[in-house]
């Protein structure tokens, strides 16, 4: 059986089979499709075959949403200390600085101010690859600067959300971003200046029981985990089985909690029709 044996020197190296570049190609977490990174791009990140929506991060939203070339990022090398000398796999300066190094990122938020279908508005948008999004004092410093430049230039308020909740490495001081950013949001409805808050996968925790469902019109990303404590958690504690689809945006809207939830390739004008109908 010599002659069925194949041997690699006898084929061509225009017939071998080419190997795929790693990155080139992901797989959709929910019907398992293979998306090339490009088509993905161009479809807003999310599956050709059935919608699901791919984690985004700020440099994404900020792509899709606002006029091209109008954004101005500001406080973009604000970076947290550690009041805590923090320390648990590693010490938390390391574990910032590696994270600086591997996103490009200061921290977890991106504030700024640009134009949406040639509105002005002030924006901030949480990153989940930076340390879970997780809220510490310089996301809630940034939010507030958002707030406080949409109070100065009587501009509407944008903030999008993607976070795991409460840095716990910071302990009190992420907490208190709870109360610093959600005073702020006071001011800005005594105003009478707009806030639209975007909810995306996830925002649980302390983003969602302060800033995050504090807006005037609230707006879901399809099929994202919205909630305070996890499904598991709050299995565990009372000890019975939650409703299908619990804590996801479907299941939030249907109970008031969510105005309406929006594809991601018609966020952009869903939020400049919201402007148009508030200014």
């Amino acid at each position: 059986m010599a002659w069925f044996k194949r041997s690699k020197q006898n084929i061509s190296a225009e017939s071998r089979k080419r190997e795929i570049p790693d990155g080139q190609w992901v797989k959709c977490a929910e019907c398992g499709e293979i998306i090339h990174i490009k088509q993905l791009e161009l479809n807003m990140w999310t599956c050709i075959k059935c919608d699901f929506h791919f984690r985004v991060g700020s440099r994404e939203y900020i792509s899709i949403l606002f006029d091209e070339g109008t954004f101005n990022e500001f406080d973009a090398g604000m970076k947290s200390g550690d009041p805590l000398e923090f320390t648990d796999t590693k010490k938390y300066t390391n574990r910032i600085n590696s994270t600086m190094r591997d996103t490009g990122l200061s921290d977890a938020a991106v504030r700024g101010i640009g134009k949406i279908e040639g509105r002005d508005v002030s924006f901030a948008c949480m990153d989940f690859k930076f340390i879970g999004g997780s809220m510490g004092s310089v996301v809630g410093e940034k939010i507030s600067r958002a707030i406080d430049a949409a109070i100065e230039k009587k501009i509407p308020l944008i903030i999008i959300s993607s976070s795991g909740g409460a840095r716990m490495m910071e302990g009190a001081f992420s907490l208190m971003q709870m109360a610093k950013t959600s005073a702020r949001l006071a001011k800005l409805n005594e105003e009478k200046i707009p806030y639209i808050s975007i909810l995306t996968d996830p925002t649980t925790g302390g983003t969602t029981a302060s800033y995050a469902m504090l807006g005037d019109i609230i707006i879901a990303e399809p099929k994202a985990l919205i909630g305070f404590a996890g499904p598991r958690v709050i299995k565990q504690t009372i000890g019975r089985d939650l409703p299908e689809g619990f804590q996801r945006s479907e299941f939030l809207q249907e109970n008031g909690f969510v105005d309406f939830i929006a594809h991601r390739k018609n966020l952009k004008a869903q939020i400049a029709k919201v402007l148009d109908y508030a200014l």
